[in-house]
């Protein structure tokens, strides 16, 4: 299932996604495009998923907050890479794009904050295209819990790097593990004061229930 960080093997994406319809790549926007350029990003981009996903992007959030989704996802590949991760690539560009669609939009946000409507998100897009249980829950989590201060002891993979991605392009935390990608990244696409709107959006949805309530302790 998930591919050694060399290389541009891709998990199956389900039955599903064989009749998709998805925007060709030349036709995202142009604000993406030397994101999309990146070797990290092109190889996956005639996958059925990843172009769903993308679609998918493109008509739910913001022009910043697409393109932080998409540095998040080239931060989160380039530590793999370093370190020599393998994860499933398409599922964490799929959770990459949906990671903050809970942001936007007018629906009530309920137990878990805006990360929680994320993943729910997520959730149904994953099943609309039959990706497999196991696989949406693992994916699905690393969005909900993308917005702890430090991932969780038992996270896998995938919820490791898209932690590190979203705070490496907000906040700078982990710089050191990528020397340098978090400035070329913000050079090829640029948001200015993107820490600040990002802050006052999350702010807006009521920090207080982002993070996810602990476990209740049996009785």
């Amino acid at each position: 299932m998930a591919a050694g960080p060399g290389g541009p093997e891709v998990p199956d994406s389900g039955a599903g996604d064989a009749g998709s319809r998805f925007v060709p790549p030349e036709r995202l926007p142009a604000a993406w495009q030397p994101l999309l350029g990146r070797p990290a990003l092109t190889e996956l981009l005639g996958h059925p998923l990843a172009g769903a996903a993308l679609t998918e992007m493109r008509r739910l959030l913001p022009p910043r907050l697409a393109v932080h989704s998409l540095r998040t996802f080239l931060l989160a590949d380039a530590c793999a890479r370093s370190h020599g991760t393998a994860y499933d690539r398409v599922g964490l560009l799929a959770a990459a794009a949906f990671h903050d669609a809970g942001l936007v939009g007018h629906s009530g946000l309920g137990r878990g904050g805006f990360p929680g409507r994320s993943a729910q998100l997520l959730d149904a897009f994953l099943a609309r295209h039959e990706v497999g249980l196991g696989r949406r829950t693992t994916l699905t989590r690393a969005v909900r819990e993308h917005m702890r201060p430090f991932p969780a002891r038992d996270a896998g993979p995938e919820a490791r790097l898209l932690h590190f991605g979203a705070w490496l392009d907000v906040t700078g935390r982990g710089e050191r593990q990528v020397p340098g990608e978090r400035e070329r990244l913000t050079d090829l696409a640029p948001t200015p004061w993107f820490a600040v709107s990002f802050s006052a959006r999350v702010a807006a949805c009521g920090l207080r229930r982002v993070l996810p309530r602990p476990p209740v302790a049996p009785r």
